[in-house]
């Protein structure tokens, strides 16, 4: 049975529908109505069938066009964002047509900014299909590009008009993708929600065995948890801060890496082991609660070795972070199970010892 949530303010408010038969055309045709153009923005490391089951769903409402990009965080390029631009403009769209994105957090991040861009806006859906993107990226409007200096430093926040999770493509994924998308869960559980926490300590086995019931439950958990923060905080004012845990140190990991080497979620376990470490060297958590948050993560299959990062190799990727205010780098750290903070006064010299492991 379908689920759904509603996230936005006002004017920007729209349905998050969670179904394992979510590309249907009962849940796209509705969205489609006066838009006679459809973009669909997906990367060859979609399964054809799954993009071929969209155009169905959208057809004959719309006409439809697709470009496909190659697969990888190199994919959100400012090169990529101008060819999509010129691809609208050469076919004609205008603001009553629509982009339909299909695919990872990288396709859904392009296909967004893209959107917000044209023509100072047009309307756009999203259609997740993996773990990670169907629980973060997909959810509050955040959208971006990559520049050489650093991931999503370009971009806008722009909500999409709806967004479509189909739980039955998670099947299609391979194992190491699924599990770098439990890294986010495991964000939601450790920053607000306390029963997501138990439900992953009780059930991490039948979780890695790709359980559908079990996993249908836990994206539930975390849209309802990101969906509560993002609709009282759309554009990183205050407390959104916080579903960035684990994200300062996750992105100068990648950025260190050139984005090649590790995955998003793999990368934001590592982070979210070293922004606890902090916690517990800043005394705001327990060496029980920091051991708490370890052996979490250890039971997902992480790896959370430290050994190859040098603090003062990964230093110039921290402090070019986004959430640096006034010179100040805001870290967010965790002042208990379930409870993150925004912390500006932290010892620095714990940044390094936090990198330790």
């Amino acid at each position: 049975m379908a689920k759904e949530l509603f996230a936005g303010q006002k004017k920007s408010k729209y349905r998050i529908v969670i179904s394992k038969e979510g590309i249907s055309k009962k849940n796209i045709v509705p969205l489609l109505k006066m838009h006679k153009k459809t973009l669909i923005i997906s990367d060859d490391g979609v399964p054809q069938n799954i993009v071929k089951k969209v155009v169905a769903a959208s057809k004959p409402s719309t006409k439809v066009f697709k470009i496909i990009l190659q697969h990888g965080e190199k994919a959100k390029s400012i090169q990529n964002f101008q060819k999509i631009l010129n691809f609208l403009a050469d076919n004609n769209f205008d603001r009553t047509d629509l982009i339909i994105a299909v695919g990872g957090g990288v396709v859904g991040d392009i296909s967004g900014y893209v959107a917000s861009a044209y023509l100072r806006g047009i309307q756009f859906i999203q259609i997740p299909t993996t773990l990670l993107a169907q629980v973060d990226s997909s959810v509050g409007g955040k959208t971006a590009i990559n520049i050489s200096a650093g991931k999503n430093l370009v971009g806008a926040f722009y909500n999409p008009k709806g967004v479509i999770i189909d739980t039955s493509v998670l099947k299609t994924l391979p194992n190491r993708e699924f599990k770098a998308g439990l890294a986010e869960v495991v964000k939601y559980a450790l920053i607000k929600n306390k029963s997501l926490f138990s439900l992953l300590e009780k059930h991490a086995k039948e979780i890695l065995l790709m359980d559908q019931k079990i996993i249908e439950e836990i994206i539930f958990a975390s849209i309802h948890t990101k969906a509560q923060i993002v609709t009282r905080d759309e554009k990183e004012d205050g407390i959104r801060a916080i579903l960035n845990f684990g994200h300062t140190f996750g992105h100068a990991i990648e950025a260190h890496g050139k984005y090649k080497k590790i995955l998003h979620g793999e990368a934001v376990a590592k982070g979210m082991k070293i922004a606890s470490k902090i916690s517990y060297l800043e005394s705001l958590i327990s060496e029980k609660d920091h051991k708490k948050v370890i052996a979490l993560l250890e039971m997902f299959e992480f790896d959370l070795s430290l050994n190859q990062y040098n603090y003062e190799e990964l230093k110039p990727y921290i402090f070019r972070d986004k959430k640096i205010k006034a010179g100040r780098l805001n870290l967010v750290l965790l002042n208990r199970l379930s409870k993150a903070i925004i912390s500006s006064s932290f010892d620095t010299k714990n940044l390094k010892k936090g990198l330790q492991g």
